[in-house]
């Protein structure tokens, strides 16, 4: 695995890890590699020495301030666009579980009687596995998975 030290057009520094060069350069051929601040697929590498650990250094690696790459943000800080993205979810997660029925483990059952006119359809939501999610989807039912934010792993 090699990592990159990236830059976007809008100045924009950010890390990401490739299987080799040559994936490095077909992903940013196809357009896959895109800023994680503005979105712009418009990436370059950015000017970075490597890092040379010597063997008496290797239980301490070199600080990222004394190397020559790029400016990052600190890790515990979530940059404006993701804290946007989550309150976003959050309110999407907070309407339905407000307004729609919890119909736990029935769910799938609950979902398939509205579908084939069998009760009222309502708003409902509750608990499906994999396999019963797939299901529902083959039939043609539409539903969607409730956002899980990294807070309610808590």
């Amino acid at each position: 695995m090699i990592r990159y030290a990236l830059r976007c057009h809008h100045d924009h520094a950010f890390e990401s890890w490739f299987q080799s060069s040559s994936a490095y350069d077909a992903q940013i051929s196809a357009g896959l590699v895109n800023c994680p601040v503005c979105g712009t697929s418009k990436v370059e590498k950015a000017i970075m020495a490597p890092q040379i650990v010597s063997r008496k250094g290797r239980d301490t690696p070199e600080p990222a301030e004394s190397r020559n790459q790029p400016e990052m943000a600190p890790p515990g800080l979530m940059m404006t666009r993701e804290q946007e993205l989550r309150a976003r979810l959050r309110q999407l997660r907070d309407h339905v579980l407000k307004s729609a029925d919890n119909v736990g483990p029935r769910f799938p059952t609950e979902a398939r009687a509205m579908h084939y006119g069998d009760i009222d359809s309502r708003p409902i939501y509750g608990e499906a596995s994999t396999e019963e999610a797939k299901a529902l989807i083959e039939e043609g039912i539409e539903i969607t998975a409730l956002p899980t934010l990294p807070e309610d792993r808590n």
